[in-house]
C-alpha cells in the first residue's frame, strides 16, 4: 500500500463489471466505500421529508439531486477522515453528473485527499452491454427487472451518454482518467486496474 491514500472512482456503463472489480480492489487494498445507491437507499429508511423524498425518486426510477448527494458523502468522508488506520476510499458509480464532479473535486480537496485521486473508466461497447445485460435478465428468469429489457437498457445507455459523458470528458481532460478495457475476463481487467494505479503512482 502506497504512503498517501489510495481514493478511486469507479466509473462504466451498466453490465460493465464495475461492482466486480470495486469488491476486488477494496479486498487487496483494505479500502473504505462509498456506493451512492447504497447511500440513497439506506437514507430513504429515516421517514422525515429527505427519505420520503429519496423514496418517491428511487420507486420512479429517477436520480436524487447533487446536493442530497453531496449530503451523504460528507458525512461518510468526515467519518472516513477520523480513521486512524484509513487506506483510502472506493467510490462506485460515481459522481453520475458534472455537477458531482465538481462537488467531488472541492471535497476531495477539503479533506485533503485530492492528490491522490484515481478515476478508472471500465470501458465496453453499447453491444456488449445489450449482450450482458439480455443474458443477466434471461439467467433470472421471472425475476428480471423491466429495466432489462432491450428498450430499458437503452434507455440507460442513452443516459450514460448525456450524463456521465461529460464527467468522462472532464477528468480525461485534467488527465485524471484511467480507461480499461472491460471486454476481457475479470481477472485480467483487475491485473490491467493494478498496473494503471501502479504506474500512475510512479
Amino acid at each position: 500500500m502506497t504512503k498517501k491514500p489510495l481514493i478511486v472512482t469507479f466509473l462504466g456503463k451498466s453490465g460493465s463489471g464495475k461492482g466486480t472489480q470495486v469488491k476486488l480492489l477494496r479486498d487487496k487494498f483494505d479500502l473504505d466505500y462509498i456506493g451512492t445507491g447504497e447511500l440513497l437507499r439506506e437514507r430513504k429508511k429515516t421517514s422525515d421529508f429527505t427519505g420520503t423524498k429519496i423514496a418517491e425518486v428511487i420507486d420512479s426510477g429517477g436520480i436524487s439531486p447533487t446536493c442530497v448527494v453531496f449530503f451523504l458523502w460528507m458525512a461518510k468522508l468526515e467519518e472516513f477522515k477520523k480513521k486512524t488506520d484509513f487506506n483510502g476510499i472506493v467510490f462506485d458509480g460515481s459522481p453520475r453528473r458534472i455537477k458531482e464532479a465538481y462537488m467531488l473535486d472541492e471535497a476531495l480537496e477539503w479533506y485533503e485527499w485530492n492528490n491522490s485521486v484515481k478515476v478508472i473508466l471500465i470501458d465496453i461497447s453499447d453491444e456488449e452491454v445489450e449482450k450482458r445485460m439480455l443474458l443477466r435478465a434471461n439467467e433470472a428468469g421471472a425475476e428480471k427487472r423491466p429495466e432489462d429489457s432491450v428498450e430499458g437498457i437503452r434507455k440507460r445507455l442513452e443516459w450514460f451518454k448525456e450524463e456521465v459523458g461529460p464527467v468522462i470528458n472532464y477528468y480525461e481532460e485534467k488527465g485524471k482518467l484511467i480507461k480499461i478495457n472491460g471486454e476481457q475476463t475479470i481477472e485480467k481487467v483487475f491485473e490491467d486496474i493494478l498496473k494503471a494505479i501502479e504506474n500512475d503512482n510512479d
